[in-house]
This record gives C-alpha cells, structure tokens and sequence, in this order.
C-alpha cells in the first residue's frame, strides 16, 4: 500500500501540450524515477529531468518525476520521518529551471521498487539518472526489472552535461 501525494508544477513553464488532435489515446508522458532523496541520487534526478525535458520538448509530452519515499517500519505510512512537503520543495527547486510541463507524485511506501513497478501505466517511457560504474547497483536492477515489465528504459549519466 501506498500513499499519493501529488503537486502540480506549472510556474514558469511552457503551454500545457495540446493532446493529440485526432481525440485518440492520452498524451505521452515520460518518467523520470526517484528511489533515493540523498544528495547524490538528487543529481542523478536532475540529470534524467533533464533529459526527460528535452524529450518532452522534442515529442510534444509532459513529464512526470515519480518519488518513491521510503517511510521505516517503525513510522506509520503516513506519517514519514521527511515532510512530503519537504521532498516536493527540493524537488521543485531542482527542476525549477526546465520550461517542461511536469507533475511531481511522492508516493509513501515501504518497498520503492514494488511502489515504482506499481505506479508506471504499460508501456511507459522512462528516464532514470546514474552514474557510470562497472558494477551492479540498485538503479541498474530495477532497470533491468522495468525493461522485463515492458517499459522502455533510458539511462541519463548524471556526469554528463546536456
């Protein structure tokens, strides 16, 4: 189980993406993921949003940054040892310079991968940030996971300068 908080973003961006103009389908919508709220992982996030927003810009989409918050067991779900509102603020003030539609959702949860795995619709494009290492990493197994439930992956080197 998880809990859904979600925070529209919509200062200082540009025109909301028109959906498809033969009324079919909904609009894309590209996926950034976020398992981790270290300051680490924080660059890797930036990394992927741009990326993401560079898609979205190109194919017409919007963007979603999907925040797994892992709340202790000791803690009950609602109640985490970090402000939602807290993690929705660093989020916004790292993303606050793309002029890309996006939606923050901060699900509270126990298990980040199962709630991300959870929480993508079929299908979806998504864009995860890491770094560049010769072994595997969390990021890199859910990844793996993501691809075997048929989503496509794509990788943004938080090293790397867009």
């Amino acid at each position: 189980m998880a809990v859904v908080f979600r925070t529209q973003i919509r200062e200082h961006r540009g025109p909301p993406v028109e959906s498809f103009p033969w009324g079919r389908g909904p609009r894309l919508n590209v996926h950034v993921v976020c398992t981790n709220l270290k300051n680490s992982s924080l660059k890797s996030v930036s990394a992927a949003h741009r990326l993401a927003g560079k898609l979205a810009r190109d194919l017409g989409a919007r963007v979603t940054v999907l925040v797994a918050q892992v709340v202790p067991y000791p803690l009950p779900l609602e109640k985490p040892d970090v402000a939602v509102e807290f993690t929705e603020q660093a989020l916004v003030r790292m993303i606050g310079e793309q002029e890309v539609e996006t939606t923050i959702e901060v699900r509270l949860c126990r298990d980040s991968e199962e709630t991300i795995r959870g929480a993508l619709p079929p299908d979806s494009v998504v864009v995860m940030g890491t770094r560049r290492r010769w072994w595997p990493i969390r990021g890199w197994m859910l990844a793996w996971r993501l691809r075997r439930d048929g989503h496509d992956v794509i990788y943004a080197d938080s090293s790397d300068k867009l």
